[in-house]
């Protein structure tokens, strides 16, 4: 054999090699079916981002549904690998035999608040006799939230609720149709920004409270579920440590918002502890916001946490953390 026949030998077995390497090493694709884009879903904005999915061999691409039916339902179909949403709609579903379960906390309050107008005198849900109360409309965490704070303290009657599309909530209190609105994140500080004031903040009502969570298939290969909230429990841990690196992708994700206003909004939800830091769901948070969902009607009976909560999935990711910190 000449050296220049010994060379192309060479030249093919490398190439082979280097070709397989690059095919085993490339990330499976995972898709994330959101209830929509929201800053509230920070954290798994900064998995992607920052590279948290792809250390765990995923390749993630997020798809906003529009509804949390639309995204539970494209992970039931097989058309998402996983979806983000209230715990409620996993609930619902696996009472009429989805088979889903819910692998990691996303927003650990109820990141909801009452914004009214400057000379609102707010001391009690009673005060909202006689006023305009502007919502989303049903089903929505917000307005279910309202409902129960109105109906627990017999506060319903003579309060106007005027139910809007979700997102635009903010509208009729700058136009002076409604003395108050319930609103997410950013629209608090919009609103803040605009002249209006929080009166009633639900995080620091209900304390713990499992308002959105990851749902995937009870099928779906393991290895996956576990880099896939790991990397997401990784990202919430880094945020923590770097809020400003937090707020930057922020401001990535939502370019037509005021900075400031982002700015405001990543403020009071990490100082309303509303950005988890860890995936993990305790009992009682989920209990409460299925009480929530029960006073409302929308859910019959108390779920049975081990039964719809993949814990072994999320300890074994937090046990993941630990060791590698």
């Amino acid at each position: 054999m000449n050296v220049r026949s010994l060379r192309l030998r060479l030249l093919l077995v490398f190439m082979v090699l280097f070709t397989s390497n690059s095919v085993w090493a490339e990330n499976k694709k995972i898709v994330l079916s959101q209830l929509f884009q929201s800053v509230m879903f920070l954290p798994v904005y900064v998995a992607l981002d920052k590279g948290f999915f792809e250390k765990q061999g995923l390749d993630v691409s997020k798809q906003t549904a529009g509804s949390p039916n639309a995204a539970l339902s494209a992970v039931i179909s097989g058309s998402a690998d996983f979806s983000l949403h209230g715990p409620e709609w996993t609930a619902i579903a696996a009472s009429k035999g989805a088979n889903v379960q819910i692998v990691a906390g996303v927003v650990n309050r109820a990141a909801v608040w009452i914004v009214g107008k400057p000379d609102f005198h707010y001391k009690d849900p009673a005060d909202f006799k006689g006023k305009t109360v502007a919502t989303g409309l049903m089903p929505i965490a917000s307005t279910s939230l309202l409902n129960k704070l109105l109906q627990e303290n017999k506060a319903s009657d003579g309060v106007k609720v005027l139910q809007v599309q979700a997102g635009s909530e903010l509208a009729p209190l700058l136009a002076g149709q409604a003395d108050a609105a319930v609103v997410y994140e950013p629209g608090v500080d919009q609103l803040v920004a605009k002249g209006m004031k929080v009166i009633h903040s639900f995080p620091q009502q209900y304390g713990p409270y499992l308002l959105s969570a990851i749902t995937t298939r009870k099928d779906q290969d393991p290895e996956t579920v576990l880099g896939f909230i790991t990397g997401l429990n990784n990202a919430m841990k880094f945020m923590h440590e770097h809020p400003d690196v937090a707020l930057e992708v922020a401001r990535k994700e939502f370019p037509t918002l005021e900075p400031d206003v982002v700015a405001a909004a990543v403020k009071r939800m990490l100082d309303e502890q509303v950005y988890p830091e860890s995936i993990a769901i305790s009992p009682k948070s989920f209990e409460v916001a299925m009480q929530t969902q029960i006073a409302l009607g929308n859910l019959k009976e108390q779920p049975v946490f081990d039964q719809l909560i993949g814990n072994t999935f999320i300890q074994n990711a937090l046990s993941t953390a630990a060791t590698t910190h």
